[in-house]
């Protein structure tokens, strides 16, 4: 396995652990508070859709030419990777409250409390959130499963990536029944914002006709930039905050 294919298999998986913590967060708060059958039948329906969507997705993408593939991968990857890169460097700074997933958990259920129950038959209410968490994590990690592994033409690398990080999650879940709270999501959330971005950068170029030095061991090289570019906003931001704004933002 090359350097390239281990950053590959890295970035899917934790990426996939970060979405698969907060579906799991969503399912396990209404399976608790109201009932699992429900639960259980949004997670079935939120599979099947994405299975329809790997299925539309995958033939699709290795039919277009390598190098407009890498440049329509590299643009999305970017928009993806600077997107968490953003969140991730704003909460480290303090200017934006850490994400927490016990928060989310309680949250969910304070809303799976108050929604209406009803009078017999299939409760609509856990049905629908257990499918839409399902199904709007899951297409983060089918896109970047699809793409990654349709780039460098390791579908099955990369989606074995995946499925690690999901019965990873999955298991932890079973045998806690609780939010993750532990997990270091954040961190998480910055080390594949900075990943996604390096890729998108280097297979968006290559896309665009650039040949890079050295080809793939420019990574080497995109992707320390990246994170001490990072890091250089996060301390600039911190030094730049007054202490007591730091405070607020860390409780908001």
């Amino acid at each position: 396995m090359t350097a390239n294919t281990a950053l590959l298999v890295v970035a899917v998986f934790l990426a996939s652990m970060v979405e698969t913590v907060e579906a799991a967060t969503i399912v396990v708060a209404v399976g608790v508070t109201r009932g699992w059958r429900g639960a259980f039948l949004g997670v079935g329906a939120g599979l099947a859709a994405l299975a329809v969507v790997v299925g539309a997705l995958g033939p699709a993408l290795t039919a277009i030419p390598l190098s407009a593939l890498r440049l329509v991968v590299g643009g999305l990857l970017l928009v993806f990777g600077l997107g968490w890169l953003r969140k991730a460097i704003l909460r480290a700074g303090g200017v934006k409250a850490l994400h927490n997933e016990e928060e989310s958990f309680h949250a969910q259920r304070e809303a799976a409390r108050d929604a209406a129950v009803a009078a017999g038959g299939l409760d609509t209410y856990g049905f629908t959130v257990s499918f839409k968490g399902v199904l709007l994590e899951g297409l983060e990690v089918v896109f970047i499963v699809i793409t990654f592994g349709a780039n460098q033409g390791r579908i099955g690398l990369a989606a074995i990536g995946a499925a690690a990080a999901v019965l990873l999650v999955v298991g932890a879940v079973v045998i806690v029944r609780a939010p993750l709270s532990r997990v270091p999501e954040n961190t998480m959330k910055f080390a594949v914002g900075a990943l996604l971005t390096s890729f998108g950068t280097f297979w968006g170029a290559e896309g665009a006709g650039v040949t890079w030095p050295g080809a793939d061991i420019a990574l080497a090289v995109i992707i320390p930039v990246t994170f001490v570019v990072s890091l250089a906003m996060v301390v600039a931001l911190r030094r730049g905050m007054p202490a007591a704004t730091r405070r607020r933002a860390r409780v908001a």
